[in-house]
């Protein structure tokens, strides 16, 4: 299905404060009370259900949660383990850097056009098998140099998401119905995407039924990303265009881990760079972009009293 996956799990830890905290970011909290699993743990086990027999899981995450990464992958067998690598950024420069990193350290690695996929490490997705129906879905549309972005159909007007706006249906509708889904995805080309509006625009995009909640989720070959990123944000992805590639000496292994605390002049790369978002430097300006409808349960997180609430049953669906 893929070739890589790349899980973001940087954070600052401030949105479940003080259950998380900078140290300790929401990805790396247990998701239930009835068992130990974190976020960031059901996402590594997303990824490994998508990627192909010699695939990578590409990890990108602060310095200073690499012992969480490793303590979270403790459980892995060593075949699991061989998967994953894990990259440490020096700072955090939002999402476009770190998946401008990531490809280009799968063009580095693999000398090959690569299939990806950008997983979150923060939320709760079930079931699995309809996440990798949809998933599918997307490596089609990746392998026909589309960016495929995944949308939930919004049960309130939620002012703390960002929203896409749907324009053409790519796909029969089923039954008749615009948002019901029976067994497969229905697919859109995308007019705009929209940022955290206001309560009252939020309103009006439930009301006309051609907007969906974006849920950080994209997949993309290697090569039309690359090209996007040079056509649409040059200065994001030239800093990690003049790295070296990496060597054997470059990574350090820890319990069976790989990471890649020795690449020459990524402290200087990140520095370069610009700080800003995937959406932003990429999706936002994309004319290829493809909306899959998500058919799975999808939950966000976003305040104490809502991870107080769901700490209590959600381990039972999972």
């Amino acid at each position: 299905m893929f070739n890589d996956c790349i899980i973001m799990a940087g954070g600052s830890g401030i949105r479940l404060w003080p259950a998380s905290r900078a140290k300790k970011p929401k990805q790396f909290l247990p998701i239930s009370s009835h068992e130990t699993k974190s976020f960031f743990s059901a996402a590594v086990e997303r990824a490994l259900t998508l990627i192909e027999k010699d695939g990578r899981i590409i990890v990108i995450t602060g310095k200073a949660h690499i012992p969480l990464i490793v303590e979270a992958c403790s459980g892995l067998s060593s075949a699991e383990k061989k998967h994953l690598v894990l990259i440490p950024e020096p700072e955090g420069k939002d999402t476009a850097p770190a998946i401008a990193c990531a490809v280009m350290y799968a063009d580095w690695v693999s000398g090959c056009e690569r299939n990806m996929l950008v997983l979150t490490s923060d939320h709760i997705i079930q079931p699995l098998a309809t996440f990798m129906t949809d998933a599918s879905a997307a490596a089609a549309f990746a392998q026909q140099d589309k960016l495929a972005v995944f949308g939930i159909p919004p049960t309130k007007p939620e002012t703390g998401y960002g929203y896409i706006e749907t324009a053409k249906l790519l796909s029969p509708r089923q039954n008749g119905e615009k948002h019901r889904r029976i067994t497969e995805p229905d697919f859109y080309s995308v007019a705009a995407f929209t940022e955290k509006p206001d309560r009252k625009t939020a309103e009006k995009f439930i009301a006309s039924r051609r907007f969906f909640w974006t849920l950080g989720m994209f997949a993309f070959s290697s090569k039309f990303i690359i090209n996007e990123f040079r056509r649409l944000s040059r200065d994001v992805i030239r800093p990690f265009e003049q790295l070296r590639a990496p060597d054997e000496r470059s990574y350090t292994v820890k319990k069976g881990l790989r990471i890649l605390t020795k690449w020459m002049d990524l402290d200087t790369a990140y520095r370069k760079t610009k700080r800003i978002s995937f959406d932003y430097a990429i999706a936002e300006k994309c004319s290829e972009v493809v909306m899959i409808t998500s058919g799975f349960d999808w939950i966000d997180v976003g305040n104490c009293e809502e991870y107080a609430r769901l700490l209590n049953y959600i381990g039972s669906k999972l």
